[in-house]
């Protein structure tokens, strides 16, 4: 394709920017969902509500998002790529809403586990259509697009203390922030609806079964590697949110932890910024060795240091280096390597986020909250080696995709 070609491409999609302001908009909300289980106040809240007293017991909950996108995750990528974008995204939205809804009518821990797996399942098909939309709007930048949905979820995220701290200021029920929440991405659904979307592209693509598109993928071991990054890096940052909070008023005297959500979310903004502007000159694959390291050392000094000052730098530097950034930049990777199946590879790397989610958390709701940092550091340490191993071979993996793009 010409240079004339291309400009003519981008002027074309220039139409779907404020679709894409609207996809957005869901990982906005999204950004509350997957935090508001990790924050002690709701916590608090909610067992009180159930009738029990461990707060440990809300992480269970927690976990349960992973199983829900472990269930949906098999069969969202490849509908998103058969039916459309539109169409998942619009499931995610409507299961999403239930969730908020669920959580907040919850009797009881049973219904409020259910709930969270139908948000799993909420999430699962915002990933696999929201991200291959908006990759697809904004072409060739894969990097940016998908960084820009961690950027609505850390807006969501930095706001969050200050949603809490003025319902609780006007003694309301905290439950004000999920109904609020459920009926917000419940529009957000409908919009979607009406918006348009470049579903050609989507709607013709491969008439495989995920089997069949998994057979046709080549997978390499390092592109086994790079997917395993997406567990990995999940796991970094969702002991991060769920169980760092604990660990500082348990282990350090914070009476009020809250605050550290809104230094995790200034890091992570910052690091949607930064990397955004740093990706058009550096691959992003680098970012996928470079930031688990740093989250690593960091996460080490918390856990020796044990001071209110290293807790609030310690959580601006995890959300910088661990906020979902390298999960991002992971399906970035993966959809540049495998451009034929943008919904199913993106759906892959989110089985093993998810696995993370519910296998880590659910672990991490019986431990103590300091040995939880030890295994945070464990995993996140894996994860340096294997985005190490990744590196070094991805000129390799790049011509491997470069020749079945050609051989089609």
């Amino acid at each position: 394709m010409n240079a004339s070609s291309n400009a003519a491409a981008a002027v074309s999609k220039k139409k779907y920017y404020p679709s894409a302001f609207i996809l957005y908009l869901n990982y906005f909300i999204h950004g509350i969902g997957c935090s508001v289980l990790g924050q002690a106040v709701i916590k608090e809240s909610l067992v009180e509500q159930w009738g029990l007293s461990d707060v440990g017991l809300v992480t269970m909950v927690a976990a349960a998002l992973g199983l829900g996108r472990l269930i949906a995750l098999p069969f969202a990528g490849p509908l998103s790529d058969k039916l459309g974008r539109r169409v998942a995204s619009i499931i995610g939205a409507g299961s999403y809403a239930i969730f908020f809804l669920g959580l907040a009518f919850s009797p009881n821990m049973t219904i409020a586990y259910i709930a969270a797996v139908l948000g799993g399942i909420a999430n699962s098909f915002l990933d696999c259509g929201v991200i291959p939309a908006c990759v697809e709007i904004l072409e060739p930048r894969s990097s940016v697009a998908t960084m820009l949905t961690k950027f609505s979820i850390s807006c969501s995220q930095l706001l969050l203390p200050f949603m809490i701290g003025a319902i609780t200021g006007a003694n309301l029920s905290l439950n004000v922030l999920l109904y609020v929440s459920g009926a917000a991405i419940l529009v957000i659904g409908v919009m979607v609806f009406f918006v348009p979307l470049p579903e050609g592209k989507a709607a013709k693509g491969a008439k495989t079964s995920l089997i069949q598109d998994i057979k046709n993928a080549h997978f390499s071991i390092e592109s086994i590697a790079l997917i395993l990054i997406g567990f990995t890096g999940t796991a970094t940052f969702q002991l991060w949110l769920n169980c760092a909070q604990d660990f500082a008023k348990e282990y350090v005297g914070i009476a009020d932890p809250s605050m550290m959500q809104t230094y995790y979310s200034f890091g992570s903004l910052a690091a949607i910024i930064v990397t955004t502007v740093l990706v058009n000159k550096i691959k992003g694959v680098r970012f996928i060795f470079v930031y688990p390291l740093i989250a690593t050392v960091m996460i080490a000094a918390v856990y020796i240091l044990r001071t209110p000052s290293i807790c609030y730098i310690g959580a601006a530097v995890v959300g910088y280096s661990a906020g979902a950034v390298v999960l991002q930049l992971v399906t970035a990777t993966a959809n540049d390597l495998f451009p034929r199946i943008k919904g199913t590879i993106t759906s892959i790397v989110m089985i093993a986020s998810s696995l993370s989610n519910y296998t880590i958390l659910s672990v991490a709701g019986k431990m103590d909250k300091a040995d939880i940092l030890v295994m945070n550091i464990v995993i996140t340490i894996i994860g340096v080696l294997l985005a190490l191993f990744v590196n070094v071979r991805y000129n390799k993996l790049l011509e491997r995709a470069n020749e079945a793009k050609e051989s089609k």
